[in-house]
C-alpha cells in the first residue's frame, strides 16, 4: 500500500502523438455508422438504447490534420437521427455540420446520409454526438485529430493514451423523460449516475457492477483525451494524488498544471484577435416562466437569448438560406435585449419571453464582439455556450453586470484562449470575438440539453463572400429530405 501511495503518474491531457500503424494513414478516412438499438445493463437494470454500431460510447474516429472524413450513417432505428461533429470548423461544408433542422433535415428511419468534411488546420481531441431530441445521451464518441505526418507535438511522447468519455445515465428512457417534462412544463428528472466510458461506479443497492478501470505503471506518462458528453451537467475531473498537465484543448494552449479539470458540457499564439469590430452584440442568457394553460402549474419553464426563445423550423435553415425559401426564418434577431435592467438583480415584472425563428445576419469576413450576460430571471445559472462553425477568442469575463465603459479596458486582446464552447458564469458575463469567415448557417446554443430544449438557442447566417472560395458549397445529392 505504501508503494502504491507513493506512485507518481504524470498525466498529459487532450493531445499527443497517437500510435497508429502507417497502413491507416490516408488523405480520405472512411467510417460507417450503423444506428441500432441495443439492450444495455447499468445500475442493475436493463433498457434498450440507441447506439452507433452497438457500442456505448460509440467508436472513436481517428484522422490527421487536413484529412477528409466520410462517415456513412445508416439509420436502423425508429427515431430521426443527425450527427454533429463538435468543434469541426466545417469550412464551406455546413451541410455536414449535423444539427437537425439547422443545417440538414434529419436522417429518417431506413435512410442513409454521408457526412463529408475536411479537418482544415485542426488537431487535438474533439467529439461527435447526435444532434436531435435527447439521443446524444447514448449516441456520442471521440474524434481524435492527429498532426500531419512528420509534425510532432511540442511535448514528450506519452507511454500510452486513453480516451475518457464522461457521461450520464438514466434508468428510464431519456426520450420519455423529456417528453413528460415538456408536457408538465417542469424540469426533467436528473440522471441516476455519472459514467466514465459508459460505466457508472458502484452505487448503493448495486455493488456488483464495476466502473471503468485503466491500468497504469509507476513513472510512466499517460495521455488522457477527455470528453464531457454529459447531457445536462458540467463535470469536474480529478485523479487523486496526481497532477494533471494540460497541453491542448482542440487548439494549442500554454502548458499549465492543475489537480483537477472543469469540463464544460463537449490558444493559439500569437492570437489573431479581431481588433476592429463590425458587430458589437450583447446577448442576455436567461431562464424564465411563460404561461401554459395545460401545464402542471399553469406555466412552463422557457429559456432564451435576448428574450427570444427559439422555435425550430420544419425544414433546415441552411436549405432555406441556400435556396432562398421564404417564410422559414426572419433575420431580425436583436443585437441587444429589448429592455436593459439589473440583470443580476430583481427582474422586471410581466417580462414574458417571446418566441420565434429569428437569426442574426453577418457579412462574410465581418468581425463580431459578443458579450453573453447571465440573468436572474429565475435564478443565476452557469451556461456552457457552443458556437458551431467557428473558433472564437475568450477576451474577458466577470461576475455581476457587464459594464460597457469599464470592463472593455480589461479585455485580453493579446493572448486569449481560443474555444468553440465557453462557460457563462452564474450571475456574470463572458465576452468573445470571432471573424465570420465561414459562409452558411451556424447554430449557437447552451450545451445543457434541457436549456436547448427550452429554447436557449439561435443562429447566425453568414452570407457568401466574393468568388467560389468564399461561398457555401452546394448541397450533396443525398442530403436528407424533410
Amino acid at each position: 500500500m505504501a508503494m502504491a501511495a507513493a506512485m507518481w503518474i504524470r498525466v498529459i491531457l487532450l493531445a499527443a502523438a497517437c500510435l497508429l500503424p502507417l497502413s491507416v494513414e490516408a488523405r480520405v478516412r472512411h467510417y460507417k455508422f450503423n444506428v441500432v438499438m441495443k439492450n444495455a445493463t447499468r445500475l442493475c437494470s436493463t433498457k434498450p438504447i440507441v447506439t452507433i454500431n452497438g457500442k456505448f460510447p460509440g467508436p472513436t474516429i481517428y484522422a490527421r490534420e487536413d484529412d477528409t472524413v466520410l462517415v456513412k450513417v445508416v439509420n436502423h432505428v425508429k427515431y430521426n437521427v443527425s450527427i454533429h461533429w463538435h468543434g469541426v470548423r466545417q469550412l464551406r461544408t455546413g451541410w455536414a455540420d449535423g444539427p437537425a433542422y439547422i443545417t440538414q433535415c434529419p436522417i429518417q428511419p431506413g435512410q442513409v446520409y454521408v457526412y463529408n468534411f475536411t479537418l482544415t488546420g485542426q488537431r487535438g481531441t474533439l467529439w461527435w454526438h447526435a444532434h436531435i431530441l435527447w439521443l446524444r445521451a447514448t449516441v456520442h464518441g471521440a474524434l481524435v485529430i492527429l498532426p500531419k505526418l512528420g509534425v510532432p507535438y511540442p511535448f514528450p511522447r506519452p507511454h500510452m493514451e486513453q480516451v475518457i468519455v464522461l457521461g450520464e445515465w438514466w434508468k428510464s428512457d431519456t426520450e420519455a423523460i423529456i417528453n413528460e417534462a415538456l408536457k408538465s412544463g417542469l424540469a426533467p428528472n436528473v440522471s441516476d449516475a455519472h459514467t466514465i466510458n459508459g460505466h457508472p461506479g458502484p452505487v448503493q443497492g448495486c455493488q456488483s457492477q464495476g466502473g471503468f478501470n485503466f491500468k497504469v505503471e509507476q513513472g510512466n506518462t499517460y495521455l488522457l483525451r477527455i470528453v464531457n458528453a454529459a447531457l445536462n451537467e458540467e463535470l469536474f475531473f480529478k485523479i487523486a494524488g496526481h497532477q494533471l498537465t494540460v497541453v491542448e484543448n482542440a487548439t494549442p494552449v500554454a502548458t499549465s498544471f492543475t489537480d483537477s479539470l472543469r469540463s464544460l458540457n463537449s490558444n493559439t499564439f500569437p492570437a489573431l484577435v479581431p481588433l476592429k469590430i463590425d458587430h458589437s452584440l450583447f446577448f442576455t442568457v436567461s431562464l424564465g416562466i411563460n404561461p401554459c394553460a395545460t401545464c402542471a402549474n399553469g406555466s412552463r419553464v422557457v429559456a432564451d437569448f435576448n428574450n427570444v426563445s427559439f422555435v425550430m423550423p420544419k425544414i433546415s435553415l441552411l436549405q432555406a438560406h441556400f435556396f432562398n425559401i421564404s417564410g422559414v426564418f426572419t433575420d431580425d434577431f436583436p443585437g441587444k435585449p429589448p429592455v436593459m435592467f439589473n440583470f443580476t438583480g430583481t427582474p422586471p415584472a410581466n417580462f414574458a419571453t417571446t418566441r420565434g425563428t429569428r437569426v442574426y445576419r453577418l457579412a462574410y469576413n465581418s468581425t463580431v464582439q459578443l458579450v453573453l450576460q447571465d440573468t436572474g430571471m429565475i435564478a443565476p445559472e452557469n451556461h456552457p455556450i457552443h458556437l458551431h462553425g467557428f473558433n472564437f477568442f475568450v477576451i474577458g469575463r466577470g461576475i455581476g453586470n457587464f459594464d460597457p465603459k469599464k470592463d472593455p479596458k480589461k479585455f485580453n486582446l493579446v493572448d486569449p484562449v481560443e474555444r468553440n464552447t465557453v462557460g457563462v458564469p452564474a450571475g456574470g458575463w463572458t465576452a468573445i470575438r470571432f471573424r465570420a469567415d465561414n459562409p452558411g448557417v451556424w447554430f449557437m446554443h447552451c450545451h445543457l440539453e434541457i436549456h436547448t430544449t427550452w429554447g436557449l438557442k439561435m443562429a447566425f447566417v453568414v452570407d457568401n463572400g466574393k468568388g467560389p472560395n468564399e461561398s457555401l458549397l452546394p448541397p450533396p445529392s443525398d442530403l436528407p429530405e424533410c
